[in-house]
């Protein structure tokens, strides 16, 4: 089928919805991530994903293919003003937006949820589902639990002949775990394909058929000898290997491709590319040898710095199934070419691709596994879809079958898996020694250096040429060693290898966990496990395991095993999908996370698990490769620099020509020969353009890593350094963040129940008078005993544990009990606190033996789930009055349960409900110490700072008003979602509940409230503003007309929000990496700090996110801080200031000596003259490295943070303008000396075209002149505050231009005749001039103090181009 063109959205718009007309894109009450804490690493946030494509034109001749809504392509976009800038180069935008296919690493992602998910209170599963299930899912739950007959065969993966049904299978013998395949080929029938062609299949056996290792199932020995034999099983294997090739494609294939060019989106990056296929012309490849050999290779450096020419020279384009190789391009212009991969595969293709809702997949063959990898994935090519996909989210349908999970795989099955997977490996290749050698000395500016280092030889200068060649080398040496240590250093991060104990054909056996594929089972228990090598499922025992390597949260976390087949098939439907709903979440084992306990099953006694995910698509492997690949708008900023950078060199390169130009004529009119103007002219090429130069943007980062390391401040990705100096606003966690980590116990409020009110509050244990709320404070919790560590679990647990002086006690002996408390109090079963449900609760059996159901949460969720008539009448006035204090509420309740409740099964859902409320517990928690200090310097700085928490909202509203981040003279509205009046939110005065904001403009009313006023926004509200905002563009302009959602909930009323909005509560991890990517959108610098647990999302997306956690080097964030309090961020904030400024600095420094140096030699080219071998040397190797190396070790200032940000950009009017006044002002007090001192009687003339003799007057005035410049536009460069500390505090810089300067006097000091004068080429110049010559230095540098200043004051910028700058002034405006 074909899709019509108007359809396809722009590639600025390439990011998927995925969401079908029936998804809640927001409705995420009942999922979690892979944890929660990282939820952003699997998938991208729904609101993110835009609606991409369209499918392949090919995609089936039996009609329409949809695969779980990728293919159900809807052309809205709900983000219609982020403006994603692709910078396509091999690829033209118009052939991406048409790209007949598409897929992504989330394809079949699905965002949203219900409320009848199959695991329904584990009470069993409803085929079909309701109506609030999704067709989509309802469908993939339909085919896990039925059998799939009546699916008719295909036949894409064979050729339509009479072998067809030799290679279409029935689907459960090709993805089943327990199948055996016997003796069946992998190699396909060559006889069917090649009758009569004995030239490519020579003698074949009596069943044409041949296996893996080539030999004949059929080989008649009683005809044949074994020499016969072997050769012949020699000429089959290499025929069939032959086959392989692309040319034979349609041989094995019915399908013919026809997709050259497909879309793919890799939303773990929010990145897209372009994929096309290629293959080798020979006469072309000759063609390209030709040039490279006789351009003396210059022309393979062209090609090898611009790829796209080589492609297109010796490639022609191929349809993606017959591809010899990919070029793959992706959005930021950088582009790949990946060789295509083809093995025997010979199975169905629902063993490695996940089939469609349909069932398609299960019927068709793959006879050859064609397969790329880009970006740590593996793209398999599909024939259905005619385009390559991932299979990074693949499941077996047959697991839902616990009994048959248990049985493992056979060796058959498993080598289909690691031909389909891989190896259970996340092994990062780091390149020879001699491969990184290679590439940095092919790179443009040693290049350049080279060139440098041949002409200067050429012209005799090999003092000079041999110094830089040694530099040169060391830099490659110093830069090669450390890209190999740090490369080391992730590669030591990533890999994990260990033996395993397997269970696989009925046998344990001991193997690698690099041998684990999909399916396999393992043992947990076994001694020499300490870390899991895969993500995998507990199939039984329990395990407890320290997840603080993915999250930075150290706090054990309990595992169980998967309870029921309803349960596992939920897990293949949330693996679908990549997020896991919290039930099947207790089940999953990450992989990395270490192992701290695990207990067996009483009967079988081992504990086991099933491997699910392998090597990079695991969450590990997730993490790995976000850090090596960073996120689109990361790595765009990180590059920004080196952009202007080379923008800069361009600029300098045209002015260098004109120099060359000029030098050119003027030496052809003094005669001199050819030889020497080309070699003077290339000259001033080498000196306009440093090869150091854009090195020397990297000087500032790499001082600032140090001394960040000297804070405790650590740091993965150096670029974000500097992007840490722009940063606009600061977003931070509050629990552990801005107060402190724990929470202690402040009292507790217990319900009379006689009179129905609430007893004093108590802070001693002993004087609760209720022994059921005693119980629940002693039991209900999920802490757990290490024999080194004590007690270990949630520090609000353990604070409510600690307050009751109780003893932990763990019952090994008996299985069905988890803990005892006091020896006489038994807890039987924990159902853990879950995020989405806000709540935790326990079934605890007392000294009597009565059976006790106890519950605590939030107080707004427990009161939900009480007896009406257990609630006191004035419930919400005690929480409120709390709350608004700043402490944190915990609301207790309880109901006796009866043993044939117990004996008959019991589940969560029986033990919250109905129960009786007995309490409150009221927790404490404090600011840390130098929170309001921090806060404050940031508010003085113009940081915009926000509180991003999980907390109620009052609570977070306290701890606002008390550390100052919400200001005194500020009225807070919070937002109140009122559901049945129309889905309505108002913003209620916090202080004045009758008080309240225009529902549509936000504002106060006239005459009743101040101007100033902040908001605070619930995590429902937040959910509810981008569905409806969503909805809105999905209707249009005119559908919408009528409908006021369209006023309550439009793109101006969310921006109002985000630019008043200084609160967030009850907000989820995936909102909380919402939060920050729309405060992007407005073009935000964010920076979010947080303690890794639950803002691992939003510390990966902010521009600079900052980890407090006790690793050195976290996955969580590219910053990781071991000080726990925010002042952190203030250091950082400093030192990217500092590093910015000096990164300018020195990049203008070396602009500048560039140009002082091009105007001294364009003045003496002039006069056919040059500067001497020596005084070259002293100036580039004596004079400006140790100035622009000692320069770049200024500290940051310790003073105040100003609210004006240093420059971010290279060639702006503020950067460029004062550039160019300082060049001037180089060439004007270098061309005044140089002119009086032409009618001295002293004057000395160069002797023109002579370059061993330079000894002149013009030489050496130029040269006494250009080294005071040298040396004062270092200071001029090196100035202070309010980003780097005083001048006079780098005390090595300091010392380096004194000594410069007492140099440069002795050299004005020196007899010409000496022998450092005669070495130095120097001329006699009277005293009185060289005194002259001083003041004019003098003078020089206050020149350089004055104009650039002033101009840069007139050129300064008039009008922030940034958005958030727009709408204040914009909101300002109407204010008036």
């Amino acid at each position: 089928m074909t899709l019509d063109r108007q359809h396809r959205p722009s590639v600025s718009s390439s990011r998927s919805s995925y969401i079908s007309d029936n998804n809640d894109p927001w409705d995420d009450d009942q999922l979690i991530a892979i944890p929660s804490s990282i939820a952003s690493f699997h998938h991208p946030h729904p609101e993110l994903m835009q609606s991409v494509s369209s499918t392949s034109n090919h995609l089936s001749p039996y009609g329409s293919l949809s695969i779980n809504d990728v293919d159900d392509i809807s052309s809205r976009t709900h983000h219609q003003n982020q403006q994603h800038h692709s910078n396509f180069h091999f690829f033209t935008n118009e052939q991406i937006e048409n790209a007949e296919g598409f897929t992504s690493t989330v394809e079949n992602t699905d965002y949203y949820t219900d409320s009848n998910n199959i695991f329904d209170n584990e009470l069993g599963y409803t085929h079909g589902g309701s109506s609030a299930i999704t067709q989509s899912n309802a469908s993939l739950r339909s085919s896990l639990l039925s059998s799939g007959s009546g699916i008719r065969h295909h036949t894409y993966g064979a050729t339509a002949n009479t072998s067809n049904a030799a290679l279409v299978r029935n689907s459960s013998s090709s993805s089943s775990a327990s199948v055996n395949y016997e003796s069946q080929e992998r190699i396909p029938s060559l006889h069917d394909h090649f009758a009569g062609n004995n030239n490519i299949i020579g003698r074949t056996n009596s069943n044409n058929s041949i296996d893996d290792t080539g030999s004949g199932s059929g080989v008649d020995s009683n005809n044949e000898d074994e020499d016969d034999n072997k050769n012949h099983k020699y000429h089959l294997f290499d025929a069939s290997n032959k086959l392989l090739a692309p040319k034979y494609h349609d041989k094995f294939f019915a399908a013919k491709p026809n997709c050259q060019v497909q879309r793919f989106y890799i939303a773990e990056e929010d990145l897209v590319v372009g994929i096309a296929g290629y293959k080798i012309s020979k006469l072309r490849l000759i063609l390209y040898y030709l040039l490279c050999l006789s351009t003396l290779g210059i022309g393979y450096l062209v090609f090898r710095w611009f790829p796209r020419y080589k492609i297109k020279l010796i490639g022609s384009n191929q349809p993606l199934g017959k591809a010899e190789f990919v070029v793959v391009e992706n959005e930021l212009g950088e582009v790949t070419t990946v060789a295509v991969e083809r093995k025997w595969y010979n199975r169905s293709l629902n063993s490695v691709l996940i089939s469609p809702e349909n069932g398609i997949y299960d019927n068709i063959d793959l006879p050859i596994l064609i397969s790329f990898q880009y970006r740590l994935f593996t793209l398999i090519y599909s024939p259905v879809e005619d385009i390559f996909r991932t299979n990074s989210n693949w499941i077996d349908r047959s697991w839902q079958n616990l009994e048959k999970c248990k049985n493992g795989l056979t060796n058959n099955v498993h080598g289909d898996r690691i031909l389909s997977f891989g190896k259970n490996e996340c092994n990062l290749k780091i390149k020879s020694i001699l491969e990184l050698t290679v590439n940095e000395a092919l790179h443009p500016f040693y290049i350049f250096q080279i060139f440098s280092i041949i002409l200067w030889s050429y012209d005799d200068y090999y003092s000079y040429a041999i110094c830089i060649l040694i530099l040169s080398v060391l830099s490659i040496a110093t830069t090669v060693i450390e890209t190999r240590k740090s490369s080391g250093k992730l590669v030591e991060m990533s890999n994990l290898n260990c033996l395993v104990r397997c269970y696989r054909d009925g046998f344990w056996i001991t193997t690698s966990s690099s041998d684990l594929v999909p399916g396999d089972i393992f043992e947990v228990t076994d001694p020499e496990l300490d870390a899991f090598p895969c993500d995998c499922v507990l199939l039984s025992g329990e395990v407890l395991t320290n997840e603080s390597m993915l999250t930075g949260e150290s706090v054990p976390v309990s595992k169980t095993p998967i309870p029921s087949e309803n349960l596992m098939a939920q897990l293949l439907i949330d693996f679908e999908s990549s997020k896991l709903s919290p039930q099947v979440c207790k089940s999953v084992l990450f992989n990395g996370t270490k192992l701290v306990r695990a207990k067996p099953d009483p009967e079988t006694h081992i504990s086991i698990a099933m491997c699910v995910r392998t090597g990079f698509s695991t969450t590990k492997g997730s993490l790995i490769r976000s850090m090596v690949f960073p996120s689109v708008s990361s790595a765009a900023q990180s590059n920004d620099m080196q952009k202007d950078s080379f923008k800069y060199i361009g600029y300098m390169f045209i002015i260098a020509m004109l120099g060359f130009t000029i030098s050119a004529i003027n030496f052809k009119r003094l005669g001199l020969s050819k030889n020497v103007i080309i070699v003077r002219a290339l000259d001033i090429i080498t000196i306009v353009i440093p090869p150091a130069l854009p090195a020397t943007l990297t000087i500032g980062t790499n001082f600032s890593l140090g001394r960040l390391k000297e804070k405790l401040i650590f740091c993965i990705s150096p670029t974000r350094i500097n992007i840490a100096g722009k940063l606009d606003v600061m977003c931070f966690d509050k629990t552990g963040t801005l107060t402190e980590d724990g929470l202690d116990v402040s009292g507790v409020k217990e319900l009379n129940v006689k009179n129905g009110r609430f007893n004093p509050q108590t802070n001693v244990f002993e004087q609760i008078e209720n022994p059921v709320f005693k119980m629940i404070l002693q039991t209900c919790h999920s802490l757990n005993y290490l024999e080194n560590e004590g007690l270990v679990g949630d520090p609000l647990d353990l604070k409510m544990f600690e307050f009751t002086n109780s003893k932990y006690h763990e019952d090994n002996a008996n299985n069905d009990c988890c803990f005892v408390v006091d020896g006489d109090k038994k807890v039987l079963k924990v159902f853990d606190f879950e995020s989405t449900l806000k709540r935790m609760s326990c079934l605890v059996s007392d000294v009597g033996g009565r059976m006790w159901g106890f519950s605590k949460g939030a107080p707004e969720v427990i009161s939900t789930i009480c007896k009406p008539g257990s609630i006191p009448h004035n419930y919400e006035q005690t929480l409120r009055e709390h709350t608004h204090n700043g402490d944190r509420v915990i609301a207790c309740a309880a109901k006796k349960i009866s043993s044939n409740t117990v004996s008959a099964g019991i589940n969560r859902s029986k033990v919250e409900c109905d129960l009786e409320f007995l309490g409150f517990v009221i927790f404490e928690n404090k600011l840390k110490a130098k929170t309001t200090e921090t806060l404050s310097v940031l508010k003085d700085a113009n940081i915009r700072t926000i509180m991003c928490t999980g907390d109620n909202i009052l609570t977070a509203v306290s701890v606002a008003k008390e550390c100052g981040l919400l200001p005194s003279d500020h009225r807070c509205y919070i937002s109140i979602y009122n559901e049945e009046a129309n889905e309505k939110v108002l913003w209620q005065d916090v202080d004045d509940p009758e008080s309240f904001l225009n529902e549509i403009t936000l504002t106060p009313a006239l005459g009743t409230t101040p101007k100033n006023y902040s908001l605070a926004v619930t995590g429902d509200v937040f959910r509810l503003m981008f569905q409806k905002n969503a909805e809105i563009e999905e209707m249009g302009a005119t559908a919408a007309a009528n409908d006021s959602a369209q006023f309550l909930f439009s793109e101006n009323y969310i921006q109002t929000v985000l630019l008043k909005s200084c609160i967030y509560a009850r907000m989820s991890p995936d909102e909380k990496h919402e939060l920050v990517e729309q405060l992007q959108k407005l073009d935000y610098c964010v920076g979010f700090c947080g303690d890794g647990a639950n803002d691992c999302g939003a510390l990966k997306a902010a521009n600079v996110g900052i980890s407090l956690s006790e690793a050195e080097a976290s996955v969580a964030a590219p910053f990781t801080s071991q000080n726990f309090e925010i002042s952190c961020v203030l250091d950082l904030i400093r030192e990217g200031r500092a590093s910015l400024v000096t990164s300018f600095a020195c990049f203008q420094y070396m602009s500048l000596y560039s140009a002082i140096q091009f105007i001294t030699i364009t003045i003496l080219y002039g006069r056919g003259s040059n500067l001497g071998d020596f005084q070259f040397l002293f100036i580039d190797l004596f004079l400006i490295v140790p100035l622009a190396v000692t320069m770049s070790w200024s500290k940051p200032y310790l003073g105040p943070i100003v609210k004006k940000r240093p420059s971010a950009n290279l060639v702006s009017r503020k950067i460029i303008f004062p550039l160019v006044s300082n060049m001037i002002i180089v060439l004007v007090f270098q061309l005044i000396p140089w002119a009086l001192i032409q009618d001295m009687k002293w004057y000395i003339k160069p002797v023109v075209g002579d370059q061993d003799t330079v000894n002149s007057s013009d030489d050496t005035v130029l040269f006494y002149v250009s080294n005071f410049q040298y040396i004062m536009i270092a200071v001029v460069l090196s100035l202070g505050p309010p980003y780097r500390e005083p001048m006079m505090k780098n005390a090595w810089f300091i010392i380096n231009v004194i000594v410069a300067l007492l140099v440069c006097i002795w050299f004005m000091c020196l007899d010409p005749n000496s022998w450092w004068g005669s070495l130095m080429q120097l001329t006699k110049v009277p005293v009185n001039f060289k005194w002259a010559i001083i003041f004019w230095a003098l003078f020089n540098y206050l020149m350089h103090i004055v104009i650039p200043r002033k101009l840069r004051t007139l050129f300064k910028k008039k009008q922030s181009s940034k958005k958030y700058k727009h709408l204040l002034l914009r909101e300002r405006t109407l204010s008036v």
